[in-house]
């Protein structure tokens, strides 16, 4: 084992949905393609046995996808549990005990931001950080005032080189591509800036509803849950400037300071909705007016996008779940051939999920005698999403302390300033029925710069 990578790992609320849906299947990849062979002890107060434990890991193993039985074994061998509640120092002593000689490990956090610090104190309490590490889920906070005051704490007790801050959007394969597309391909920089570009259009759809999390949803919202995290880094990544230098900061610098430049939302050109049947789910208020859907307009205060419409949008019980970046080229000054010219005859399409596809649209001549044309689009590269799932990306980057698919506390920070003018119910919550495209009032706000371009289920290349 490397001398910097984390020789246990720790996991807080290891008996929750994430564990469940996320981080056990991470570390049973771990185990299979890296060789993972370090104590996994998981911390929670359920009046659990280890045993119990391990069974809730197989079950989880088992239904995210195929897993051989001697992977499996070796998971279940490297488990240890300690039951307490967080907030006895005798649950800290019996992580101590179970850390033994460990003096790297990386303590995960999968545990409501309120307890952040009841449970670093007990780990300082009970010398379990060590030279360790601390992964955090997002949201970092609730709006900016909150995150500063998140990020103090945790600072307290681990240097900033050893905190990680998890998006695992940062750690998708085709959000990665993104990037790579763009300043890899030296046809794309000359057109990428206002001179070029008519309008952005970044699409998050899920077509399920909130199901079992409607307490969590209450306190969260589609603007803390996607807009703030997501939405904004996939934006990022669309529209930097090309990182500089060979230092291992440099990305995420240019995200930084593009993220400085985004205007603070305007509560004028958001569009706030909620789907119908959100208020009986279990945990959710009768008359709560907590959004399930977004949609916002903002601009970029740069050389690069000074005055192109930015258009963000993401939304519960939806059409379809797909996640899409669509760049709308302007028109000639004259159109040569007299035609009229649909306004996205222009474009380049990145589909982010759930395959990847990267497509421009080109208008080609109608064979025949006449100058006229049809739209067309000319698929550059598609196919299944079938990569390093981003928990399991991620995960064993934070063992051995590389952050650059992390987000830092100055991102963290510039993402809080652009939303918090809108946070609370500062909007009205129009309703919308579930399996549309969200309440019409989103074509208001988008207005002569739409239509809104819905993905299509069948990643034809069309848009509904």
């Amino acid at each position: 084992m490397d001398a910097q990578h984390s020789d246990a790992l720790v996991v807080f609320g290891v008996t929750g949905d994430l564990a469940y849906k996320q981080i056990f299947p991470a570390l049973l990849g771990l185990i299979r393609d890296e060789g993972l062979d370090i104590p996994i002890i998981g911390v929670a107060r359920a009046g659990w046995s280890l045993e119990k434990l391990k069974a809730r890991a197989r079950e989880s193993v088992e239904a995210h996808g195929s897993a051989d039985a001697a992977t499996v074994s070796r998971l279940m061998e490297l488990l240890r549990f300690v039951d307490g509640d967080y907030r006895d120092p005798a649950t800290f002593a019996g992580l101590r005990k179970e850390l033994g000689e460990a003096r790297r490990p990386l303590h995960y956090f999968a545990i409501p931001p309120s307890m952040f610090t009841v449970v670093a104190e007990g780990l300082a309490g009970a010398d379990c950080v060590g030279e360790g590490r601390v992964i955090v889920e997002k949201p970092f906070g609730r709006n900016l005032a909150s995150s500063r005051e998140l990020d103090q704490i945790i600072h307290r007790y681990f240097s900033e080189e050893a905190i990680f801050r998890i998006d695992h959007f940062l750690g998708k394969e085709p959000v990665q591509n993104v990037l790579y597309t763009r300043f890899a391909n030296p046809m794309f920089e000359p057109i990428w800036n206002r001179n070029y570009v008519r309008s952005i259009q970044i699409t998050v759809a899920e077509a399920f509803g909130v199901d079992r999390r409607g307490a969590f949803y209450e306190e969260a919202g589609a603007i803390r849950d996607v807009v703030q995290n997501h939405l904004l880094m996939v934006l990022a990544n669309l529209t930097m400037d090309p990182p500089t230098g060979a230092e291992r900061e440099a990305v995420r610098d240019e995200k930084a300071r593009v993220l400085r430049a985004m205007r603070p939302l305007d509560p004028r050109d958001t569009v706030r909705g909620q789907y119908i049947g959100y208020r009986g789910v279990p945990g959710v208020a009768p008359k709560s007016t907590v959004e399930t859907y977004v949609a916002v307009k903002l601009y970029l205060d740069t050389w690069r996008w000074a005055d192109v419409p930015i258009y963000l949008r993401t939304g519960k019980s939806l059409a379809l779940s797909a996640t899409e970046i669509v760049v709308e080229f302007k028109r000639p000054p004259r159109e040569t051939f007299g035609e009229i010219v649909p306004a996205l005859s222009g474009h380049m399409r990145m589909r982010i999920s759930p395959d990847i596809s990267i497509g421009l649209g080109l208008r080609v001549k109608v064979p025949g005698e006449r100058m006229v044309g049809n739209d067309v689009e000319l698929i550059l590269t598609r196919h299944e999403v079938d990569d390093m799932p981003p928990y399991q990306r991620l995960l064993g980057d934070a063992m051995r302390g590389v952050a650059e698919l992390f987000t830092r506390q100055d991102l963290v920070e510039a993402q809080w300033r652009v939303v918090d003018p809108v946070l609370g119910n500062v909007t009205p919550v129009y309703p919308y029925q579930p399996g549309s495209w969200g309440p019409e009032e989103a074509l208001q706000l988008i207005g002569c710069d739409g239509p809104w371009l819905n993905p299509h289920a069948t990643e034809s290349g069309a848009w509904t």
